[in-house]
């Protein structure tokens, strides 16, 4: 495809005539010639913006759920999604239409209607790169800067497992004749956890505040949550769910699971009172979930590893980086 805008009849046969039909409060949606959107807004309107850089496959599928968690987390249900896609000079209409199709798809799972975007090849690229803008509706406003003293922490699934599935992926050829194709088949297959709303819509009754760690994994994502309400916290290592196959990785190329990307982890802040029936709400949807540690009105920071209590160590960037 030659570079710059999708001619008028090339965005209708690759994108528009594979976008999910419109959703609700839908008042202008996508099309030639329409270069915004108008929505009928009932709730507190909640927004988020993300690209999705570090990925070369299923990045369309990776953009509508990084996107719908950040707004998950703030207490709302998504509802409508924008999207700009930019493609290498070299891509063909297949890469064009597989990233479409893996939008489309992944929203209509979660009941979300695709309103507007851009698409384009760009020069000076060498992979392609689609930002993503998700945008919900919450009854009840979660704030991020919500957690209080004595909270517990509440984290859902396991550390790393993003970070899993893209390095199966990306350095699949490198890694099967090592760990084998089997192996690698259950690493990636936990991309299919990246979503955090199954358990966002049983916390947000309950939660003060919640967090999806993303780049820097679960110890970037609890510093980030201690930021946003000034507060610190002491987590304990060995309540950290790691999967398996996190672990095998992660000790074959040297990296830490709890520094590594772990979009599909919710983390929460909970009034101690009602931690433990949480927990056991969770667990009864078959969502794995456990209290990893509490906030504090102090300002320290620990991790409790093998009963010593140390400075919780924040990641400088996020360790998917040494090896993708």
């Amino acid at each position: 495809m030659k570079p710059g805008k999708l001619p008028p009849e090339l965005l209708e046969k690759l994108v528009l005539s594979r976008l999910p039909s419109k959703g609700k409060g839908v008042i202008v949606g996508p099309g030639t010639g329409i270069d915004g959107t108008a929505l009928n807004v009932e709730g507190t309107l909640v927004a988020s913006s993300d690209p999705i850089t570090g990925a070369t496959k299923r990045i369309g599928f990776y953009a509508v759920h990084v996107n719908a968690n950040d707004v998950a987390v703030m207490g709302a249900e998504p509802r409508w999604f924008l999207t700009t896609v930019l493609l290498p000079e070299n891509a063909n209409e297949g890469l064009l239409s597989e990233i479409i199709d893996e939008i489309s798809r992944e929203a209509e799972k979660l009941g979300v209607a695709v309103v507007g975007g851009h698409t384009e090849v760009t020069l000076g690229l060498d992979r392609p790169i689609v930002v993503g803008t998700m945008l919900g509706e919450a009854e009840r406003l979660v704030r991020p800067d919500g957690a209080r003293p004595g909270d517990a922490i509440i984290m859902t699934k396991w550390a790393g497992i993003e970070g899993t599935a893209i390095i199966a992926e990306e350095l699949r050829e490198r890694l099967a004749p090592i760990l084998g194709e089997e192996f690698l088949e259950r690493a990636s297959s936990l991309i299919e956890y990246l979503s955090v709303l199954p358990e966002a819509r049983i916390l947000r009754k309950v939660a003060n505040a919640m967090h999806d760690p993303t780049e820097g994994g679960v110890l970037n994502g609890l510093h980030e949550m201690a930021d946003a309400s000034g507060l610190g916290f002491r987590v304990y290592a060995e309540r950290i769910p790691i999967r398996e196959e996190t672990k095998t990785l992660c000790n074959y190329l040297h990296l830490n699971p709890l520094g590594l990307i772990s979009s599909g982890v919710l983390l929460t802040s909970v009034p101690r009172d009602y931690a433990k029936k949480t927990v056991e709400e969770l667990l009864s949807h078959g969502i794995t979930a456990s209290i990893i540690g509490e906030f504090l009105a102090e300002e320290k920071r620990v991790i409790v590893e093998e009963n010593e209590e140390r400075p919780a160590w924040r990641p400088e960037s996020d360790e998917l980086w040494k090896v993708v």
